[in-house]
């Protein structure tokens, strides 16, 4: 309320008394409760404090107060509080007047505001002053006293009056057997006869009825009851029961159960209050607070001590301390109490307090004691029952039937997966990883997760999904907080780590990484007892490695597997690092892996793609020119173990596919191994010719002669490898990034790089798509394949794939949709001779060519279809060696081989017979399948040779001249393919051969040889290493037909003379065969072949005596691939190996590779 208006206070008389009086009433009258007494205690206080202050006159406002007493019953006791307030607001002013006017105005109203009232409220300094007491000194001790004698003073019993015989009743009557009709209604009765008769103390009573309760714990419903029934103050309880965990606080006392048990089944019934009995336990919160952070520096100091290398004189001092620290610890500590009573909560089920005294301690605290664990364990059992019977047990299991608590308090029982959030989840995280203690109920929480994770992965309802979706990461949160730091702790248990992955498994790889993430970095770390596991299981892995040897693999598999049961994620760190740095352990390690878990595969799996993107590794030496050893040895490890053992390869795919994403291409190292080891395909330039040669048969040729290791066995692991590519979509992504990645090595990646380094990485993209392009195209089914890869012009123009590796992934596709056309062509008319059969194969040709041939016609400008025709493009580049040759040498020699073995093992006495049978039916079956391969395909290139015959005289307009087709030709054909792999090297020079062969309209081949072999300077100094070696091979082949013509006039006059691709004179249009003086005649042949020497000549010397590194490299690996064929000429012969040995002398100390390659 407002201050009194100034006009009031100086009319009082006329107008502010008046005014003042209406107010009151008004106020008094308000219905609002409680707050008008707030607004008249204001008003009287303004009035009052007017006087105070010297404004108004005391007997006016003395009337005014007298007739107030009137308006309410209570008015007297307002007035005095208004006097108290104003007592402290002027006993601590200065002006003395104003303490003065207050005195008068209480004395005033002692005649209607009653003395007492003012003795309660005022200070005993201002009732000396008003002559309401005598001395202010004295008061206060009388109030000292009688306060005492209220509150502090105790009530004497005489004990004297108690007689014995009262208590020795009452424990008879207490003690009684309780299986008739007593209730502790009758019981009560007798006790207060008991009490009256013989003046007993309540207070004993009631502990003598809890001790008896102590000793009669099963009788928890009568005591309950009667207790309940007795029951004086909750805190008096409370205190009798302190007083008896009191007398248990001394060192080597022990608290008994029964004490435990009743404080908990009171606490349960709401007898006693937890924090009033809290208070009495021992120890204080404090003290586990600190033992706890004591735990965790030992257990790390244990953990330091066991990576420290000790020496002989610390470790015998360190065992004297550690006896000291015994000795000391001789004297057993009292009982934690707080424990004690957990344990008792848990046992009746009383989850609510148990939970609460839980929190007061830091985390895991309290079930790091096995008993309160298995407490907690045994909880949790009864919970989870009813669904566990419902949903868990496995077929044909007999499990055993648990006793459900008679408790109506405890924790309900789960009867849905929805009802485990209620209580079941929560006590879960607090077992933590002390669930180990309990096995069977880790196989219970594990089997209810597989049996959520199948209802999950059914068709939910939409209204469910969101419940589906919380309890999914509830389960997860189980997987992470609780079952993997239980894993950690049992000792060597592989069965439950079968049982974990038959959960794990269903859960896609993501989130078990995830998992397995949390699981290595941060759960060990949480908790004292798995720091100590931790460094124990990296000293007992250093243990196994250091003996790791080809020859102990199986004794060291066995420990390693042992081991890896519980902690798989600190033992494989600790592996993988030592393999990255001694790669001699990669092929002793992969075996001694075959004792693990189908759990523990998958989280080596995890550990090796973490291990790959260590950000904190470079994965380039420090010369910054080749990759770094660690990755080198983690990539041969990956393709080793994924290939050996059945672990999922998502992830490691999705890795390398992320890291292509983003821009970088040396994981593609670890794509190159994984497919050479699980599918058996090498990719490599140092193939020797034979090999070459195999490579363009069949699969079975290819399998038995073209692979430096023979490959045997990949059927599984290749199986693997085309389902985990299938199954998560990658096949294409990889493919395209990989393509589109081998110009981003050099334009994005390769800015900073050493060129070394940056055609190394290149080569190696390009090699990882053509083995990855190879084994798409053998493993995966038609179908799968044409569903998979588009169009070419979709490739190129919206995939902006480079057009070389574009035809290279859609080639298999043609020849599948070709292959299948022809099939059913042959089905609708089955008795069809074989020139219909060609026939067939030509129309088949043309309707799956057809489109790819309009398809073309975007790759280019328009200019480029004026001289050659699309039909031609698509022709040279979906074709293969395949189409074009058999390899007869091959074919024979693999047979010839087969047969040697055949006839080795028939005179081989040592072998028993049945083993000989076996191997020679192996032999035989191979045998026979290479020669139908061989005959299948003899079939097809009669075909294809048929179509091209055909074709050939549409392929090229020349509608500019000669020389601008062949350059075209080049561009766009030739160069392009002839360095895109060794085989398509020698497809090129054959192609050559075959279109001069087949006679082709204004194919000049001449010209076409002579651009080839005149300027090698400007392709060799573009190529990569790897290029190099097959651009040499293109030449080399290019080279063997020039020889092959130069060497013997009848076979040039055979192959050359009257062929168009021979014509001296170049025409608009060449007429067939031409007259005998356009014709090029053999010595003038020889002379130009001499040329193309002399010009390779020249060029190599300029290479070489460039100085700079690429071309140098570069020149005498393609010197090295045409030795065959050249130098065939002695002084150009010479003038090389000049330069080549002024190179071997330069080079040594400075550049060892190229002085390697020179001295080679």
């Amino acid at each position: 309320m407002a201050t009194l208006p100034g006009e009031w206070i100086k009319n009082w008389e006329k107008l502010g008394k008046h005014e003042f009086v209406q107010l009151c009433k008004k106020l008094t009258e308000k219905s609002e409760h409680g707050n008008e007494i707030k607004d008249i205690q204001s008003a009287l206080y303004e009035l009052c404090w007017q006087v105070v202050q010297g404004n108004l006159k005391l007997d006016l406002a003395v009337g005014v107060l007298r007739d107030m007493m009137e308006l309410r019953d209570d008015m007297q006791s307002v007035l005095a509080d208004v006097f108290c307030i104003l007592d402290l607001e002027t006993s601590s002013l200065e002006e003395k007047n104003k303490r003065d006017h207050y005195t008068q105005l209480v004395g005033a109203c002692l005649c209607f505001v009653p003395e007492a009232i003012l003795k309660e409220r005022l200070d005993p300094e201002t009732l000396e002053s008003l002559g309401l007491i005598k001395q202010a000194h004295q008061f206060n001790q009388k109030i000292v006293k009688i306060k005492t004698k209220l509150f502090y003073k105790q009530q004497k019993f005489n004990l004297l009056r108690e007689e014995n015989e009262g208590y020795a009743k009452l424990i008879t009557e207490l003690g009684q057997d309780l299986s008739g009709n007593i209730t502790s209604n009758l019981v009560l009765e007798s006790i207060k006869s008991l009490i009256g008769c013989f003046n007993l103390d309540p207070n004993r009573v009631l502990e003598i009825i809890l001790e008896v309760y102590e000793s009669r714990s099963d009788q928890d419903e009568f005591f309950l009851s009667l207790i309940k029934s007795y029951m004086c103050e909750p805190i008096t309880l409370c205190h009798i029961l302190g007083f008896k965990f009191k007398f248990y606080q001394e060192p080597n006392e022990e608290t008994p159960k029964s004490l435990y048990h009743i404080a908990a089944a009171l606490l349960h019934h709401n007898l006693i209050e937890l924090e009033d009995l809290y208070v009495h336990l021992m120890p204080l919160d404090a003290t586990i607070i600190e033992e706890h952070k004591r735990e965790i520096s030992e257990a790390k100091q244990i953990a330091r001590k066991l990576v420290m290398v000790v020496l002989p004189a610390e470790k015998s001092e360190d065992k004297e301390k550690e006896k000291e620290k015994e000795e000391e610890k001789n004297e057993k500590p009292p009982d934690n109490q707080k424990l004690g009573l957990l344990e008792a909560l848990l046992r009746i089920g009383d989850w609510h307090h148990a939970q609460i005294i839980m929190n007061q301690m830091p985390s895991f605290y309290a079930s790091s004691h096995k008993a309160i664990a298995l407490a907690l364990c045994q909880l949790v059992h009864l919970t989870v029952e009813p669904l566990y019977r419902r949903a868990g047990v496995p077929k044909g299991a007999r499990s055993c039937k648990m006793q459900p608590l008679t408790n109506k308090r405890a924790p309900q029982p789960a009867e849905s997966f929805e009802d485990l959030r209620r209580d079941t989840f929560s006590m879960l995280c607090y077992l933590g990883p002390h669930l180990s203690h309990d096995p069977i109920l880790f196989a219970k929480i594990v089997r209810l997760g597989k049996a959520f994770m199948k209802e999950y992965q059914s068709d939910v309802k939409p209204e469910l999904k969101d419940k589906m979706e919380l309890l999914l990461s509830c389960f997860l949160s189980i997987a992470d907080q609780v079952l993997l730091p239980s894993i950690s702790v049992m000792e060597c248990n592989a069965c439950m780590s079968e049982e974990l992955w038959g959960l794990f498994k269903l859960f896609p790889y993501q989130h078990r990484y995830r998992l397995y993430g949390q699981w290595k970095n941060e759960t060990y770390s949480g908790h004292p007892l798995l720091v100590k596991v931790k460094a124990q299981t990296v000293d007992r892995a250093k243990y196994i490695m250091k003996r790791l040897t080809k020859e102990n693999v199986k004794q060291s598999g066995r420990q390693i597997g042992k081991l890896s049961h519980s902690n798989p994620t600190i033992l494989f760190d600790y592996m993988l690092s030592q393999i990255q740095w001694y790669d001699n352990l990669i092929v002793p390690v992969v075996d001694s892996l075959k004792f693990l878990t189908s759990l523990n595969y998958d989280v080596l799996a995890y550990c090796i793609i973490e291990a790959l993107a260590n950000p904190e590794k470079e994965k380039m030496k420090h010369d910054d020119t080749t990759i770094s050893s660690w990755l080198q040895s983690l990539a041969s490890l990956c393709g080793a173990v994924f290939r050996k053992y059945p672990i999922e390869l998502a992830g490691l795919l999705q890795y390398v596919t992320n890291q292509l994403k983003a821009g970088k291409s040396f994981d593609l190292l670890i794509m190159k191994e994984v497919v050479q080891k699980m599918a058996g395909i090498e990719i490599t330039d140092e193939m020797t010719s034979e090999q070459l040669e195999a490579m363009t048969g069949g699969e079975q040729l290819k399998a038995e002669g073209g692979y430096f290791g023979q490959i045997r066995n990949t059927k599984k692991s290749s199986q693997r490898l085309k389902d985990a590519l299938l199954d998560h979509e990658l096949a294409l992504p990889l493919c395209l990034l990989m393509a589109q990645q081998r110009n981003g090595v050099v334009f994005l990646e390769g800015g900073e790089k050493h060129l070394k380094l940056v055609g190394h990485l290149y080569d190696q993209c390009h090699d990882t798509l053509v083995q990855f392009g190879g084994f798409l195209a053998s493993n995966l089914s038609t179908e799968d394949y044409i569903k998979r890869v588009p169009s070419i012009d979709v490739l190129c123009n919206q995939f902006h794939t480079p057009h070389d590796a574009a035809f290279f992934l859609s080639r298999p596709m043609y020849a599948h949709q070709i292959l299948s056309k022809y099939d059913e062509m042959k089905k609708a008319d089955k008795g069809s001779r074989q020139q219909q059969k060609a026939q067939k194969y030509v129309s088949a040709c043309e309707q799956v060519m057809a489109s790819v041939h309009e398809a073309v016609v975007s790759l280019h400008p328009a200019r480029v279809w004026d001289d050659i025709r699309p039909q031609f493009y698509s022709t040279f580049w979906s074709l293969t060696m395949y189409d074009l040759a058999v390899p007869q040498a091959a074919y024979d020699r693999e047979v010839n081989k087969l047969k040697a073995q055949i006839k080795a093992i028939e005179e081989n006495p040592e072998i028993p017979l049945n083993k000989k049978k076996k191997e020679k039916e192996r032999c035989t079956a191979l045998q026979e399948k290479l020669q139908e391969e061989e005959k299948k395909q003899a079939e097809h290139v009669q075909r294809v040779l048929h179509r091209l015959k055909l074709e050939k005289d549409n392929w090229l307009l020349a509608k500019s001249t000669k020389n601008e087709t062949i350059t075209k030709f080049l561009q766009l054909c030739l160069f392009p393919r002839c360095i895109f792999s060794s085989i398509d090297a020698v497809y090129c020079a054959r192609f050559v051969e075959l279109v001069h062969q087949q006679k082709t309209p204004n194919f000049c081949t001449l010209l076409c040889y002579d651009r080839v072999f005149s300027a090698i300077i400007y392709t060799v100094a573009s190529c990569t290493e790897n290029e190099s070696h097959r651009y040499g091979r293109f030449l080399c082949c290019m080279l063997e037909t020039v020889t092959r013509w130069h060497s013997d006039r009848v076979i040039y006059e055979k192959e050359c003379v009257n062929y168009p691709g021979f014509l001296t004179i170049f025409r608009a249009t060449g007429i067939e065969g031409g007259n005998k003086v356009d014709q090029l005649d053999y010595e003038n042949f020889r002379h130009v072949v001499h040329k193309w020497h002399y010009m390779l000549t020249k060029a190599s010397v300029h290479c070489l005596e460039t100085g700079d590194y690429t071309h140098i490299r570069n020149i005498l690996i393609v010197l090295t691939k045409i030795l065959p064929c050249y130098p065939k000429v002695l002084n150009l012969g010479q003038a090389l190996e000049c330069r080549v040995h002024k190179i071997y002398l330069e080079e040594k100390d400075k550049r060892p590779d190229l002085y390697a390659l020179a001295m080679g």
